[in-house]
């Protein structure tokens, strides 16, 4: 595969969220917002490049008996690093993501990035591929938490464009069903089209 298209995958044909549906917990819990789609999905991206960089290093040193256990543990040791910075340099942000910040150590899309692809690949396709994935992941976040924005609360980024609430019940939790629905099958229809 090219690297071309191992950094675009993630976007629309293999999108971790609109088309693997995979990471819905984070993707329905903080996607109230555009910003805050954003900051999960750019924190977990740095996750994603970080732990399959680091997974392609050390995959033919770990035996297969711990190997997940390894990988978790890889994996958790940057969600801390994320924690921290983002409790330090941005506060607010970390304040509305709160709980779902820790659970990127168990986010499946980070996980099972670190098992199928950088346990198996090169350094430089391992990096590709959490880059690619975790922008495609960052990409779902922010376009969901901006339609969610907009309709609820007629903003967009925290940017008034419509005065006035809206329909309140695109902030609330049916509404990120709702979205989340009517997005994958526009991605469905685009993947079709292509």
């Amino acid at each position: 595969m090219s690297n071309f298209k191992t950094l675009t995958k993630g976007l629309l044909k293999e999108n971790p969220v609109f088309v693997l549906l995979l990471g819905l917990c984070p993707t329905l819990g903080v996607t109230t917002s555009a910003f805050n789609g954003l900051g999960m999905g750019l924190a977990t991206t740095f996750v994603l490049v970080m732990s399959n960089l680091v997974v392609s290093l050390v995959k033919n040193a770990i035996p297969d008996k711990v190997r997940i256990p390894s990988f978790i543990v890889i994996i958790a040791s940057f969600v801390t690093i994320v924690e921290l910075v983002m409790q330090a340099y941005v506060p607010a942000l970390f304040d509305q993501l709160g709980l779902f910040i820790p659970l990127i150590v168990v986010n499946c899309i980070v996980l099972g990035r670190a098992e199928a692809f950088a346990s198996k690949n090169s350094v430089g396709s391992s990096i590709l591929d959490g880059l690619g994935m975790g922008l495609g992941f960052a990409f779902a976040l922010t376009v969901l938490g901006a339609v969610r924005e907009f309709l609820g609360a007629g903003a967009v980024f925290g940017q008034k464009v419509i005065p006035g609430d809206l329909m309140l019940v695109f902030v609330l939790a049916p509404g990120a069903f709702i979205v989340l629905g009517y997005l994958i099958a526009l991605t469905k229809i685009i993947n079709k089209t292509k």
